[in-house]
């Protein structure tokens, strides 16, 4: 049995139909009780919801204190290469995009070290492309046992893996993994991704169940908003999540929010999310579920991260460097997608704060034990 067991039982029209019925009332319910479920979680990410978006907030506000405090935490991806054997419509990185290709080598990684430490961090994002033969998990493995002396926590967004590889990196020090679904719109999903590894859709699916099995410490959903419609796609993530913490309970879950940024081929979004609807996601995700860790990242705007801070994130990246060797190197490789907030840790730690809030550079738990 794997998630893919019950994402069969649900259909995206039926899904996105059911989604699009729910009413005033159906939010006024979800809005009064004490724990709700994924009906619920329809209802607060319908169109009925935005008439009800201060009390959203406000109650997300709430949660959100009552589990991690006045806290943010901080993190920063390391892009170790950007060689990548996929084709995918939205990404710089993808195969068909004739840029130069770079891959770290440890000499470069130890540089982005450096200028990565003197920022403060001791939590850090792994970023390659998919690229089996250059970044298979020999090179991954590698670069962990560089990195790892420095830093408390380590994340990784790479190829799904199998169940072994990833056992293997969990001994070697790897704590987090964030997999992308991008959508859960399988027709729509295949379209996007015609070559390559990633193009196998159930795979990809079944790739958080391999990470649970693997007993990893942290476990990043997500989906690309803007490739299909944000509210059925947001409704499968959450029912993955769902799935995921009644399997593998002793996993932590994180989930964020990417919306299609530029690139080198300029993929138009097929939906186009306002910011008030980003913050009602947000809001929707925390309010259905107070344990998950919701992550924003330095795609969105300095006036939009400013804001969303007291409504339900708990963790936002800083100094983002999409390219491979960006921090120390200035190699000037292709981004995977332009960044908006160009604010340095500094004064993303300084904004933090001003709002009252303290940012955390490491992991929840080591600032708790």
């Amino acid at each position: 049995m794997s998630f893919i067991d019950t994402f069969k039982k649900h259909h995206w029209n039926d899904i996105q139909n059911s989604i699009y019925a729910k009413t005033g009332k159906d939010v006024e319910r979800a809005l009064s009780k004490s724990k709700r479920d994924l009906e619920d979680f329809k209802a607060l990410i319908s169109p009925a919801a935005s008439d009800y978006l201060e009390e959203m907030a406000k109650l997300s506000h709430e949660l959100t204190q009552k589990r991690f405090g006045k806290t943010l935490q901080l993190f920063i991806p390391m892009y170790l290469s950007n060689e990548c054997q996929n084709i995918c419509t939205y990404c710089g990185f993808s195969v068909d995009n004739k840029i130069r290709r770079v891959t770290l080598t440890d000499k470069q990684i130890e540089d982005e070290i450096k200028v990565i430490k003197s920022y403060g961090y001791d939590h850090i994002l792994l970023v390659t492309g998919e690229a089996n033969k250059t970044v298979g998990v020999d090179y991954i493995k590698n670069a962990i046992e560089i990195i790892r002396p420095h830093f408390s926590h380590i994340s990784m967004e790479v190829q799904p893996l199998d169940l072994h590889e990833y056992k293997e990196l969990i001994n070697h020090g790897l704590n987090t993994v964030l997999v992308y679904q991008e959508t859960y719109h399988e027709e729509n999903y295949k379209f996007h991704h015609p070559k390559g590894k990633k193009s196998n859709f159930e795979y990809r699916l079944e790739t958080p169940d391999r990470l649970g099995e693997a007993e990893i410490y942290k476990i990043g959903l997500g989906v690309l908003i803007g490739l299909e419609d944000w509210r059925t796609d947001s409704f499968f993530n959450a029912l993955h999540l769902d799935y995921l913490e009644k399997k593998y309970w002793k996993t932590k879950y994180s989930v964020s929010f990417p919306r299609l940024r530029p690139y080198t081929g300029n993929l138009e979004p097929k939906v186009n999310m306002s910011d008030k609807e980003l913050v009602q996601l947000i809001c929707a995700y925390r309010i259905f579920n107070e344990e998950v860790e919701l992550s924003i990242s330095t795609r969105e705007s300095e006036k939009f991260r400013n804001n969303i801070i007291k409504l339900g994130i708990t963790s936002i990246s800083a100094g983002s460097k999409t390219d491979p060797g960006g921090y120390a190197s200035g190699l000037q490789a292709l981004e995977q997608f332009e960044i908006s907030d160009e604010r340095t840790p500094d004064e993303i730690a300084a904004m933090i704060r001003n709002q009252g809030y303290e940012p955390v550079w490491k992991d929840w738990d080591e600032v708790y034990n």
